[in-house]
């Protein structure tokens, strides 16, 4: 069978790259984590790790040489790397064999990277990409949501809505009606489990609360500490997250440093999320974007802040309309949209009912309301 490419599947190879890079990092921060731990057994305490420049250095070659060449460029590019090859130097310094806990490493980036990928191209190959929208759109954010994304079915599920609607069959109302039906069981099981049916608001989605939410549909149990996890739960595809990274180097030329800060910033899927709810209403994003290079304000101040400074600034510039000046910077009273802002209401079904909205595992301070039109990718 022929190899596929184009746009698609290169952005469903960086997104699966990604991915792979995550799953590393998770095991190095394993065994950082044992080694301290063994260290504070048999000494009373750590060692402390070495200097990032000399780590770098040293850490570098063994990467290149024992991880793959795509897994091992796309992990010195992020901006934790010099962290990273510290932990990785204290390790040999404490006695592992790096050439032969690196490659089992890779190995199990390579599996992530390798089913990330297939999983990815498969849903562009059948052209169900554009599904993920249409749940973003007509489901609340919440577990039925983040469940329906990160099933392993998932592309048969898109592509039994894409030949549903070929038919002639409204398939938003049937994900609409749905959605009360699949809640009972997700509640029932939740009883099972003894862990109750509503999600505890997470310290993510409080956090949250103001500028960067505002309008957006968050849910109660937001994880940002899981980039893929978070993306899920936002609704955002790995294609799409793929074309907005594209967008932000694209808007930023000469200053991919910069750019990759804000990529690599926690924050950075509510951007994301921003992204797509602009999408849906067929705003130039990318044009939006270009704001970022003509209002450098964000240069100002502490280094170690400059992430968080770049995700206000893109906020900033994605929210604004596109001939309001530089100047008129968008300014947001976290409390009073807190105080001001509404709950979710029940659905129709439930009103005819006369039952209690089920919770949805939507964060309160955000407003719902009708699924917007489908809108054009820019």
């Amino acid at each position: 069978m022929a190899t596929p490419t184009g746009e698609p599947f290169s952005e469903a190879a960086g997104e699966a790259v990604q991915t792979a890079v995550m799953a590393t990092r998770l095991a190095m921060a394993i065994a950082d984590a044992v080694r301290r731990h063994q260290q504070k057994k048999n000494n009373g305490k750590e060692d402390d790790l070495p200097l990032a420049v000399e780590a770098v250095s040293e850490a570098s070659e063994g990467i290149k040489n024992l991880l793959s060449p795509d897994i091992s460029a796309a992990l010195m590019g992020e901006a934790d790397w010099p962290q990273m090859a510290r932990q990785l130097v204290a390790l040999r310094r404490a006695g592992v064999d790096l050439g032969d806990f690196l490659p089992r490493v890779g190995e199990i980036a390579e599996t992530v990277r390798d089913a990330v990928a297939a999983n990815t191209e498969r849903v562009a190959r059948e052209a169900t990409g554009e599904w993920v929208r249409v749940l973003r759109e007509t489901l609340p954010a919440g577990p039925v949501r983040e469940a329906i994304l990160s099933s392993p079915t998932w592309p048969d599920i898109a592509l039994t809505m894409a030949r549903l609607d070929e038919r002639g069959v409204d398939v938003r109302q049937i994900l609409a009606s749905a959605h009360d039906e699949v809640l009972g069981v997700e509640q029932a099981v939740g009883r099972v489990r003894a862990t109750g049916s509503v999600p505890m608001t997470s310290r993510d989605a409080l956090l949250s609360y103001g500028p960067l939410t505002t309008g957006l549909d968050i849910p109660r149990d937001l994880d940002l500490s899981d980039r893929a996890r978070a993306l899920r739960q936002l609704a955002i595809a790995p294609h799409e997250n793929a074309r907005y990274a594209g967008w932000v180097t694209e808007a930023m030329p000469g200053r991919e440093s910069e750019a990759n800060l804000l990529l690599s910033a926690r924050q950075w899927p509510l951007v994301a999320a921003r992204m797509a709810h602009m999408e849906t209403q067929d705003l130039p994003v990318r044009e939006h974007l270009t704001r970022l290079l003509g209002d450098t304000s964000w240069e100002r101040g502490p280094g170690p802040q400059l992430g968080s400074r770049l995700v206000q600034a893109a906020n900033d510039a994605l929210r604004r309309p596109v001939a309001e000046s530089a100047d008129a910077r968008v300014r947001v009273n976290t409390e009073a949209a807190r105080a001001q802002s509404t709950t979710t209401g029940p659905t129709k079904r439930q009103a005819a009912r006369g039952e209690a909205p089920a919770e949805a595992g939507v964060a309160g301070h955000r407003q719902s309301g009708p699924a917007t039109a489908r809108g054009k990718t820019r």
